[in-house]
């Protein structure tokens, strides 16, 4: 008979770190359903983006490229992708709210399993994304959109705006760990996601876009959330476009989760 494997083992680990990693998302989504302004502040800027946008650039889908969709609902899957972004970009301030009060000191000498935090921050974002996304469709909807793409091109778009939010909070978190100050992580935030979100087809069709946006835009991968979104609302998508792009995605999120691990692991050497 195999024995069981030994603590301190990664067979033995694994599963108290997602026990933790479970804990520490359960908790943070506690502390949002006490203070649900935060969820209210973050959706604002897409609110206005989606519904002022979409109202005062509707003639822009007349023109050649956008095909027989309306503004609206060529607007609506880059608002949703755009808003995990923007959200994720700031899940490194509370690392450093933590160091501030000293939280991240006792959780470096209590047993919960290090890759715990990471795992977990990552996860409440892809939660939030989740709630953000749907509200954002719901509010589209509501507008006057319409997609053929049925639930499968929804569950699409939650795909990519997850797989994009946990990119940018692994970023945040590795710039957070590194930096350590609020101050850096809003700069760093700020330099990178509006300029991302204007260098990709959020808003604009791709045909309509500058030669050199276009080229910059096929390495965002803000534009491959967007595009596969896009598509996989269509009647008739593209499934070998909607599938590159989100493995993609896929692939670069677990290159930045490495990242943000590796950053909390030089955190935790240095003090």
């Amino acid at each position: 008979m195999t024995s069981a494997a030994p603590a301190g083992t990664a067979g033995g680990q694994r599963g108290p770190a997602l026990r933790h990693a479970v804990y520490l998302t359960g908790r943070s989504l506690r502390i949002l359903r006490r203070e649900p302004v935060y969820l209210a502040f973050t959706l604002i800027q897409p609110m206005v983006w989606l519904l002022l946008f979409g109202a005062l650039f509707e003639r822009v889908a007349d023109l050649p490229g956008f095909g027989d969709t309306s503004y609206l609902e060529y607007l609506t899957p880059g608002v949703v992708v755009m808003t995990a972004m923007m959200s994720a970009g700031w899940a490194g301030s509370q690392f450093i709210d933590d160091m501030q009060r000293g939280v991240m000191d006792r959780n470096l000498t209590s047993p919960v399993s290090r890759g715990a935090l990471i795992t977990g921050a990552l996860a409440y974002q892809a939660v939030v994304t989740v709630v953000q996304s749907l509200i954002v469709f719901g509010v589209g909807l509501l507008a006057g959109a319409r997609y053929d793409g049925g639930l499968a091109g929804v569950l699409v778009v939650l795909l990519c705006a997850v797989l994009l939010a946990v990119i940018f909070a692994a970023l945040s978190c590795a710039v957070a760990l590194t930096l350590r100050s609020q101050e850096s992580l809003i700069g760093v935030s700020q330099f990178l996601t509006l300029p991302l979100a204007f260098l990709s087809t959020v808003m604009m069709a791709p045909a309509l876009l500058p030669g050199w946006v276009g080229t910059v835009a096929r390495v965002n991968p803000v534009d491959w959330a967007a595009r596969a979104s896009r598509e996989a609302l269509l009647g008739n998508p593209d499934w070998s476009a909607v599938l590159g792009r989100a493995g993609l995605l896929a692939a670069l999120t677990l290159v930045m989760a490495w990242l943000a691990t590796r950053a909390f692991r030089a955190y935790q050497r240095s003090v």
